[in-house]
């Protein structure tokens, strides 16, 4: 059975940005003007930034508060989880699941994910690379949907509004959680798939 043969055998390489085949020895895509790379520059270690940097804003978006109920004068400031708490004694057990799958679930999957990527990248390693390569698609998948927290704050701030009788408003902690998933999903768009296979080519 003939191996096929790698792009950078052919001297070719993709545009990320319309997808273009490019000769290796051209720096800018023929089609759209972009610049083209056979990896993206620097993969890893701006992976390893966005999610550190990710990771730290991640502390206090869990320990500020998200949200300030102010309900018949009686005001209480709630995190992440004293809101889905909350929102489960209340008898609201779906806002309750979807804040926490959206807010604790979700991020700690991406970090932990990446941070498995980005390892066994670094140490060359051939395990399991085609599940790998899967997980990689899971989170760009699932990435969008941390900004659910954001958007579920947002909209019962605008819904919850009886004049003086009530109100609720975003505090600090919805600004670092927005961060948050600003950075995993740049993490996530720095980190080059290609690399899984790359031990490939280098045993041949």
């Amino acid at each position: 059975m003939t191996t096929p043969a790698y792009a950078r055998d052919l001297d070719l390489m993709l545009c990320h940005t319309c997808g273009q085949i490019c000769q290796s020895h051209e720096h800018h895509c023929p089609r759209c003007d972009a610049k083209v790379h056979a990896r993206k520059p620097n993969s890893i270690a701006r992976t390893w930034a966005l999610l550190l940097a990710g990771l730290i804003f991640y502390i206090p978006a869990n320990l500020l508060p998200v949200m300030r109920t102010n309900m018949f004068g009686n005001a209480s400031d709630n995190t992440i989880m004293s809101g889905v708490i909350e929102f489960w004694h209340g008898g609201s057990w779906d806002i309750a699941a979807l804040i926490f799958f959206a807010s604790v679930v979700v991020p700690c999957m991406k970090f932990l994910i990446l941070a498995m990527l980005l390892v066994t990248c670094q140490r060359k390693s051939r395990w399991a690379m085609r599940e790998r390569a899967r997980l990689y698609r899971f989170i760009e998948l699932i990435g969008y949907w941390s900004m659910l927290d954001v958007l579920v704050v947002a909209l019962v701030a605008s819904l919850v509004q009886f004049r003086s009788l009530s109100s609720i408003d975003p505090l600090m902690g919805i600004v670092f959680f927005g961060l948050v998933v600003v950075l995993t999903m740049f993490a996530a768009m720095s980190f080059d798939p290609r690399l899984i296979w790359d031990v490939e080519v280098e045993d041949v």
